[in-house]
């Protein structure tokens, strides 16, 4: 299992884990959201080829609508 930092909070992922696969444990899927890993923000197109390590830290935001 991966020990992660996600917007402060402790979390666990599997070994072998891309950035794609932490979009669909967090249900954000079909959402307006960035993600940034270890202070770089990573682009849509590379969710999929990036891997998650140990100890990684991530800030993810999501787009909220509002008037």
């Amino acid at each position: 299992m991966l020990q992660l930092q996600i917007n402060g909070e402790a979390r666990e992922l599997p070994s072998d884990s891309s950035v794609e696969q932490l979009v669909a444990a967090l249900q954000l899927e079909n959402k307006r959201f960035a993600i940034e890993l270890n202070g770089e923000i990573v682009p849509r197109s590379r969710h999929a080829a990036t891997r998650l390590n140990n100890g990684d830290k991530l800030e993810v935001v999501v787009a909220v609508g509002g008037g």
